[in-house]
């Protein structure tokens, strides 16, 4: 729960007085202590302000994950500006598009990644707010080298980042994330420090981070559980933060042996990938002790696994969305497996949940409604954005989320489905996840998207698009039949499509606007 005075820049500062010696950031052979990370802070809060940002300005941050993210984003937190992640996965316009309509007016960028070379990339865009643009690596045009102006900066120049640091409030806005815009632009969700401090000093808590641990943060920073999940969890409970830049499952694999990872968050397929990829690598993953994931359905085999096979300690599923800092429930240490699997907890402590029906009337346990969030952790608002604002967040401060859910008699949340992605069979609602996690039961099913697709006499039908489970095979027919003893008739797919992956975002969810844009 929020606090009062909580903040970035003094939940790093508190982190370095308590851990000062301690490991806070492994990168390659590079390992940086907490007092260490407070310096690098200091310093490039220091090159920040010497490009003339101020308290409020917007700092974009265009990296894959690294200690470069790490330190511009604590930097920018000590000066009071506001951080607004970039994802690396975007293209020319659709970057161009959030710097300017957050006003970013600095960017520190990497110069090149898999491929892209983002200097030249961001050239030929127009970008009128922005003032200055430092990167990382070696490139051209008009940029600045960050690691220079790091190495660059006097010392006496640190004490008055620490200084602005510590007149930070906890009502001042850290940061604006855009949402992933499926289903329109994206928009920027305004958070706080104090929210942001306060949701992920819980979520450490309840995942069991604490001093000593290493965590391996996967996730992209340009997201919450990258930024918020990984890093700043991280720093409130003193953790070592192990940044991958991407996914490799043998890579991945190797560095849980060598550093024994004790920590790590994600997706259900990141770690189904990881199983799989072990049965011929055979590396010791018996480190790991504490795995956070979030999905509305996760394979019961897949927890069991963890638990049994390479005997993790806790498995945690969580949701949120980023309107609500990306966290609003997670599931109890003392939850089992069917709990976990097949539900998103309870909601945190501090935040009011309901699920309501179409005229914002909460429905009994048991019914399905929107899921609706009001408390700490949810968005001042959209940036710059009013109109949409007052369409998402009601006059009492009750968050529409557009998610559909079913709240149990204990309070344990079931997320069924988006509202936009339910499709209607014969004047049935069916709702994708529920028919998803119907067919993960399914031994040879690795992982299933379900969309509705036109149907002459029923309007819609169900259409699943599944990949298979490691050396299986899956027969169209069979699985359709198999299905029809599973769920109400109305929720058979009627198609089946057998693909070897599914489209996904950056952080592993399931891309369906794709699916239905390629005419699956």
């Amino acid at each position: 729960m929020t606090q009062s005075g909580a903040t970035i820049p003094r939940l790093l500062l508190d982190a370095a007085s308590r851990h000062g010696d301690g490991l806070a950031v492994v990168e390659g052979g590079a390992r940086t202590t907490y007092d260490g990370l407070l310096q690098r802070a200091l310093r490039a809060g220091a090159v920040l302000a010497q490009a003339g940002v101020k308290a409020g300005d917007r700092v974009g941050i265009l990296l894959p994950n690294s200690l470069g993210w790490i330190e511009a984003g604590l930097g920018a937190a000590f000066l009071g500006a506001v951080i607004v992640p970039v994802s690396t996965r975007l293209k020319g316009d659709e970057a161009a598009y959030i710097l300017n309509k957050a006003g970013v007016h600095t960017l520190v960028a990497i110069a090149s990644f898999l491929g892209t070379d983002y200097c030249a990339m961001l050239d030929r865009q127009d970008l009128p707010a922005l003032r200055r643009r430092y990167r990382i690596g070696p490139g051209a045009g008009d940029w600045s080298d960050w690691d220079v102006a790091m190495q660059a900066i006097a010392p006496q120049a640190l004490a008055a980042v620490e200084a602005a640091g510590r007149t930070v409030g906890s009502d001042d806005l850290a940061e604006v994330i855009f949402t992933s815009g499926t289903t329109g632009f994206p928009k920027g969700a305004m958070l706080r420090h104090g929210q942001v401090v306060g949701a992920y000093s819980f979520y450490a808590d309840r995942a069991a981070i604490g001093a000593g641990d290493r965590y391996l943060i996967i996730a992209p920073m340009f997201h919450s559980f990258g930024w918020k999940a990984g890093v700043i969890a991280s720093i409130a409970r003193g953790a070592t933060m192990y940044p991958l830049q991407a996914f490799d499952a043998g890579a991945v694999l190797d560095l849980i042996d060598a550093e024994k990872i004790t920590a790590m968050g994600g997706p259900p397929t990141i770690f189904s990938s990881l199983l799989d990829a072990n049965r011929q690598a055979g590396r010791d993953m018996s480190s790991l002790r504490s795995i956070v994931t979030g999905a509305s359905m996760v394979s019961p085999a897949l927890i069991t696994a963890l638990l049994r096979d390479v005997g993790v300690e806790r498995v945690v599923n969580a949701y949120g969305l980023t309107e609500a800092s990306a966290l609003v429930t997670m599931t109890r240490p003392d939850d089992d497996v069917d709990r976990v699997a097949t539900t998103a907890g309870t909601v945190i402590d501090g935040v009011e949940l309901r699920c309501v029906d179409p005229d914002g009337i909460p429905v009994t346990a048991g019914e399905a409604g929107e899921i609706e969030v009001r408390g700490y952790t949810v968005m001042s608002g959209y940036f710059d954005d009013p109109a949409a604002t007052a369409e998402t967040i009601t006059t009492d401060g009750w968050l529409r989320t557009g998610d559909v859910g079913v709240l149990d008699q204990a309070g344990y949340l079931r997320v069924t489905d988006r509202m936009k992605d339910m499709f209607i069979t014969g004047g049935f609602n069916c709702y994708p996840a529920e028919i998803e996690r119907l067919m993960l039961a399914h031994p040879d099913i690795r992982e299933v998207a379900v969309i509705g697709i036109p149907d002459a006499r029923m309007g819609e039908v169900a259409k699943a698009i599944v990949v298979p489970a490691d050396g299986r095979r899956i027969e169209a027919e069979a699985l359709i039949a198999w299905c029809r003893g599973q769920m109400a008739n109305y929720k058979v797919p009627r198609v089946v499509e057998v693909v070897e992956a599914l489209p996904r975002n950056a952080m592993g969810k399931v891309q369906k606007f794709v699916l239905r844009a390629n005419g699956r």
